[in-house]
């Protein structure tokens, strides 16, 4: 069964539902919900994706997530993914979302964060293999050609955030 999107405007506006592989064959919006996974001690959750998942295979992300569906709010996509991927039941505090170009098509990017203190089990056909590094560490992962590159923008941003709100804070 094809998975339906909501296609959207520059202004994150519903214009239509369509087939989310429909929509990143003809480069139109749709939305995509994300969360940055963190443990009590501040490291970053690094996941690999699968060597025959149809987006990035085999490559390194520090995002969980995936499209938002129809009718869905990006904080429900973001909570209902993190239970698919990793079986985490949380809600995932917003941070920002962004209009990403994106390496296979554009789209609207809502990164959220939570804090993970229990047990993950991924499943295997989302996650095939995760780890905890620090900032410094997830930063050189950054450089890897097997990173997503859709990832990287995004790291930058929710850095520039996060380091500002901790100066505001002064952190």
């Amino acid at each position: 069964m094809p998975e339906l999107v909501e296609r959207v405007d520059k202004e994150d506006r519903v214009l239509a539902v369509v087939e989310r592989g429909e929509a990143i064959r003809r480069q139109w919006l749709h939305r995509v919900a994300t969360t940055v996974c963190r443990d009590p001690e501040g490291r970053f959750l690094v996941h690999r994706r699968p060597d025959d998942d149809s987006r990035f295979p085999g490559q390194l992300n520090w995002l969980l997530g995936g499209a938002v569906n129809v009718g869905e709010s990006y904080e429900g996509a973001a909570a209902r993914e993190l239970a698919e991927e990793i079986g985490v039941r949380t809600f995932p505090r917003f941070v920002f979302k962004y209009l990403c170009r994106g390496e296979i098509s554009p789209y609207w990017l809502a990164v959220h964060e939570a804090t993970i203190t229990g047990q993950i089990t991924p499943d295997a056909s989302e996650v095939s293999w995760f780890t905890w590094l620090t900032e410094a560490e997830l930063r050189d992962v950054l450089r890897s050609p097997t990173f997503v590159s859709d990832a990287r923008e995004a790291f930058t941003r929710y850095r520039a955030l996060t380091e500002g709100a901790e100066r505001a804070r002064g952190g």
